[in-house]
């Protein structure tokens, strides 16, 4: 993997590059759909690619690894053949949903030992044997495997955490180091900074695993209920220390606002759930701001869903009729919501990244913020 920066603001953080993977180049400031188990939920591969233009989704060891299972994605030939996409993916270490979603989850130095959400069979993730799962998935990115702080997070539960996270990511690179690719495609290993909200832990954390050296860095345990200014301080912070040669990863974060918030101090890459999720819920997201489609008021609105929308849904049903699909549960209703707000975050990375070039990033995106989070 490759980056390169190719422009900078000069009123604000924000820049512009390339990554490079052997399954393609990814622009920046680039959104990732989300694909947990190797779907984007409602979305066909062929409309990621001719419709919303994604250049990576990202998929999740956690859900892979219990269903369908890393025997199957191995004789498959890895998620890419597995799932037919052929661009490039990246896959989060399943840290995140041992401690949200399965049951029993108990931390030890060796690891995170869990009982499957789905049979209650027991299991272990280690920093070890998660690199080696994420090998047999095949994913261009890679994660290491840290602990989550929830939000309220005392102090020393924040550091103790942030240790621990720091010891598993050096036996997860000594075990990245060890082994190799299984399909003929170089694999990048990221580390997380974490830290909660506080300053100094947040900083060690990020002088830590740069410390690493490796060709991406990501900053985790944000968005998980803390005020958005303080998050705003701490990825200000964090980006103060990680370096500028490599690429910045905000996991999970967040709303069209949110992201152009960190684009603006300095982030590159971003994933998250919202577009999909929400849509499925009625709620379109577009430049003039936010729509709950399931109100009254579009009943008989028999406009396009977004004039200034480049995906083909935008043109091609109107609002009364999404409504309709909606309110009736209809699957096709999730669908064309989910292609919709997939479509405007992808636009919306790629209007920042024409901002950025064009020298008046900062002025658009203090403009378009209050627009975004307008409700109509």
């Amino acid at each position: 993997m490759q980056f390169t920066v190719h422009h900078k603001d000069k009123k604000s953080g924000a820049r512009t590059g390339t990554i490079e993977t052997d399954h393609g180049i990814i622009n920046t400031p680039v959104f990732m759909p989300v694909g947990t188990a190797g779907s984007v939920k409602g979305v066909h591969q062929k409309e990621l690619i001719h419709d919303i233009d994604a250049r990576i989704i990202l998929g999740n060891t956690y859900h892979l690894y219990l269903r369908p299972g890393i025997e199957l994605i191995e004789k498959a030939g890895g998620i890419h053949n597995f799932i037919n996409w052929h661009r490039p993916v990246l896959t989060d270490s399943g840290g995140y949903q041992v401690f949200s979603l399965a049951d029993n989850c108990k931390l030890t130095e060796e690891g995170a030992h869990f009982s499957s959400h789905i049979d209650g069979s027991k299991h272990l993730f280690t920093p070890e044997n998660t690199v080696n799962i994420q090998r047999s998935i095949g994913a261009d990115l890679i994660m290491a495997l840290d602990e989550c702080t929830p939000y309220p997070c005392e102090y020393k539960q924040a550091k103790k955490s942030m240790e621990l996270t720091h010891r598993w990511l050096k036996r997860g690179i000594d075990q990245y180091r060890q082994t190799k690719a299984l399909y003929g495609s170089d694999q990048a290993f990221i580390p997380i900074v974490q830290g909660s909200v506080y300053k100094d832990l947040r900083v060690q954390s990020a002088e830590t695993i740069a410390s690493y050296n490796m060709k991406a860095n990501a900053i985790g345990g944000l968005s998980v209920g803390e005020p958005v200014d303080e998050m705003y301080r701490m990825i200000g912070e964090v980006v103060s220390v990680l370096p500028e040669n490599k690429p910045r990863y905000l996991m999970g974060v967040g709303t069209p606002a949110n992201i152009l918030e960190a684009v603006a101090r300095g982030i590159d890459m971003f994933d998250c759930v919202i577009p999909t999720r929400n849509g499925r819920n009625g709620m379109l997201f577009t430049f003039q701001g936010i729509i709950n489609i399931k109100n009254k008021k579009w009943i008989h609105d028999l406009s396009s869903l977004d004039p200034d929308g480049t995906s083909f849904v935008d043109k091609y049903y109107s609002k009364a009729y999404l409504r309709h699909l909606i309110i009736s549960n209809e699957m096709l209703g999730a669908q064309i919501a989910s292609i919709h707000n997939l479509a405007f975050y992808i636009q919306l990375m790629k209007t920042a990244k024409e901002k950025i070039e064009n020298e008046n990033f900062s002025k658009w995106k203090n403009k378009i913020v209050s627009s975004l989070s307008k409700r109509l």
